[in-house]
């Protein structure tokens, strides 16, 4: 034997079979070696719970059963004699939960998932009931929603009352977006909010008179009641809020109040002067006439109404509009309902929060604080909170952030999220196959500017489908049109929608390629009635837009007498004088008109091809800030043929 090496059958080096063989046990778990429950049951006779029951939608059996003191079973075994074949583990529909509560007799009410969740998280961290107790209320001032029909001079009214010219700024001089303003009158402040007129801004509206105190209801004397008008008749009522009716346009020759107060007067608004409670006042907003008596029987219906908010503490608001702003990012513009707003205090605005940045007011100048009836732009949202949205500060930006977090995922658990259509067919060939007589699928992909514009469109968008025309929205979203709008809707087989926005050259270089169709529009009546006139087959002769030059603003030089001259470097086509013109700041556009002066070094030019330099003064326009993108275009007619 080897010095050194261990005997044979010992130890590591023995001969392989003299090894010891050890037998492996499996350890069995705790719960295994304990005894054999007994399998559990529920009478069926047993008695529901009393009270109201909260189930989530879309609970399976086995989750309704034990909260109904009944078994999964009994669930699946009712179901089953009704025709409902399901399993313990399947989701039920709200009719299946509906149809066996009211079998066994309970009372249960549906909350979407996580519901439930978020009302607890909103009662932990906001208790306001706290708050209204400790703090005394004070005297505010009235908020008024100015409403009416399409052109009877509502924003025409805020123009005289701000001594502005709003209606200038607008597409077709139609309110597209809700206007928030706030004015002194007599020592007294008054807030006011101007809401579009067309019927596609329904929600718009409605949600104006959620917020409102009073309504000012503005009727065309030349025109008288009209369909709007009515609806806005209606959103006031619902509200429950009082209601002033202010006949405009008396200087027309065809002017005809009295007709106009038999027309409210048959939906329920009877004037004073008939013996009614309806406030009827006359105005011209054109000429200035009445508008002091306005304001005066505002205040009156104010002080009748005693409206009061606590003025500190922590603020609640309602967001009227979001929209992602160049160098801003998310802004809401927010009307505060009490307590006070602050600059660095964390909010929470439905599935967006955030510490607030800065507070803009109505004449566009920055302020600290924002008090009850204020209307603010709020800076420092994580992403642009939906309209409508109820604004809460928080006690810091952990319990905002959790809020926030919650609603998001209930949003994701109800499946909110669109989804995309395999296939579907441009605009352009949707014509041809309603022709054939085919059923056809428009995928869409839904750009704007606001949320507000945003939501009407979708609206708009979804009442014009057909039996034989299915309309999907692919994605929607505010902001310019981007590379990765294009490449979904080349990937979903869809037409892009873009609402006061445009693409920027790399996108509309990428949908030219791809054969991607993109659409803009300015006034919502023309958007519905080209899509619809699509889906009918009746597609008129379209106008195509040619963009005919691209300038980037390198520089600003400012010239007596004559304004902002943007110095500009020429990046495609070519730039011309006279030529119509889009101002373009991160997609959007800022403003429209045309080129009144271009120059070459000192001289004047006609025209400025790429790759120069130049100098562009543009009509009405001054505020230019370097990176700005001055868009030339022009615009000549395809006529369609069957």
């Amino acid at each position: 034997m080897a010095p050194g090496r261990p005997p044979a059958g010992r130890g590591t080096g023995g001969p392989r079979g003299s090894q010891r063989k050890t037998t492996r046990r499996r350890r069995r778990n705790s719960e295994e070696l304990e005894p054999t429950q007994m399998t559990t049951w529920q009478p069926s006779s047993a008695p529901v719970p009393e009270g109201e029951i909260i189930i989530e939608r879309g609970s399976t059996a086995k989750d309704v059963g034990p909260k109904l003191n009944r078994s999964a079973a009994d669930i699946i075994r009712f179901l089953f004699l009704q025709g409902e074949i399901v399993t313990a583990v399947q989701a039920l529909s709200d009719d299946m939960i509906e149809l066996y509560a009211a079998e066994v007799g309970a009372t249960v009410h549906l909350v979407d998932p996580g519901e439930q969740q978020e009302a607890a998280l909103l009662a932990k961290f906001f208790d306001e009931d706290d708050l209204d107790d400790e703090i005394p209320a004070e005297p505010r001032p009235p908020v008024v929603t100015v409403m009416g029909h399409v052109d009877h001079g509502k924003t025409k009214l805020l123009d005289q009352i701000r001594k502005t010219n709003v209606v200038a700024g607008e597409a077709g001089g139609i309110t597209q977006h809700i206007g928030a303003y706030q004015v002194s009158w007599h020592g007294k402040t008054i807030t006011f909010l101007d809401t579009p007129g067309h019927e596609a801004f329904t929600a718009m509206r409605a949600r104006g008179a959620d917020v409102t105190d009073i309504v000012i209801l503005v009727v065309a004397a030349d025109d008288g009641v009209m369909p709007q008008t009515v609806e806005a008749i209606n959103h006031a009522k619902a509200a429950n809020v009082p209601l002033i009716v202010a006949i405009n346009k008396i200087d027309r020759p065809d002017a005809n109040p009295d007709r106009v107060l038999q027309q409210i007067s048959e939906h329920g608004l009877v004037p004073e002067k008939w013996g009614g409670n309806t406030i009827c006042v006359e105005i011209s907003a054109l000429q200035g006439i009445g508008i002091d008596e306005l304001l005066e029987q505002v205040l009156l219906v104010a002080e009748v109404g005693e409206l009061r908010a606590r003025p500190k503490g922590r603020a609640m608001g309602i967001v009227l509009e979001a929209n992602l702003e160049v160098g801003r990012g998310p802004v809401a513009t927010v009307i505060v309902q009490k307590g006070l707003l602050a600059v660095g205090d964390p909010v929470v605005a439905g599935a967006a929060y955030g510490k607030v940045k800065a507070l803009i007011d109505d004449n566009g100048k920055a302020v600290a604080t924002a008090g009850p009836s204020t209307p603010v732009r709020v800076l420092g949202f994580s992403e642009p909170p939906m309209a409508g949205d109820e604004m809460r500060v928080a006690d810091d930006l952990a319990h905002a952030r959790s809020l926030a977090e919650a609603r998001a995922q209930r949003v994701r658990l109800i499946g909110h999220q669109p989804v995309a259509a395999a296939s579907g067919a441009r605009l352009e060939d949707l014509f041809e196959q309603i022709q054939r007589g085919e059923t056809a699928t428009l995928n869409v992909v839904l750009k704007a500017d606001v949320q507000g514009s945003l939501e009407a469109c979708t609206e708009s968008l979804r009442k014009l489908e057909r039996d034989d025309v299915k309309l999907v929205i692919v994605h929607r979203g505010v902001g310019g049109i981007t590379e990765n709008d294009v490449q979904l809707a080349k990937a979903s087989g869809a037409t892009i929608i873009g609402f006061n926005v445009r693409p920027d050259r790399r996108s509309r270089e990428l949908a030219e390629s791809e054969g991607v169709e993109i659409r803009t529009y300015e006034i919502i009546y023309k958007l519905i009635e080209e899509i619809e006139a699509a889906m009918v087959g009746l597609l008129s002769p379209v106008f195509e837009e040619v963009v005919t030059g691209e300038a980037e603003v390198r520089e600003v030089f400012r010239v007596p007498r004559i304004g902002a001259i943007a110095g500009c470097f020429v990046r495609e086509g070519v730039i011309t004088r006279g030529s119509k013109v889009r101002f373009l700041r991160e997609g959007t556009i800022i403003w429209k008109g045309t080129i009144t002066s271009l120059r070459r070094f000192k001289d004047d030019a006609r025209e400025v091809a790429a790759g120069f330099e130049c100098g562009i003064g543009l009509s009405d326009y001054q505020d230019l800030k370097e990176g700005d993108i001055i868009e030339t275009f022009d615009e000549r007619e395809i006529p369609r043929t069957a």
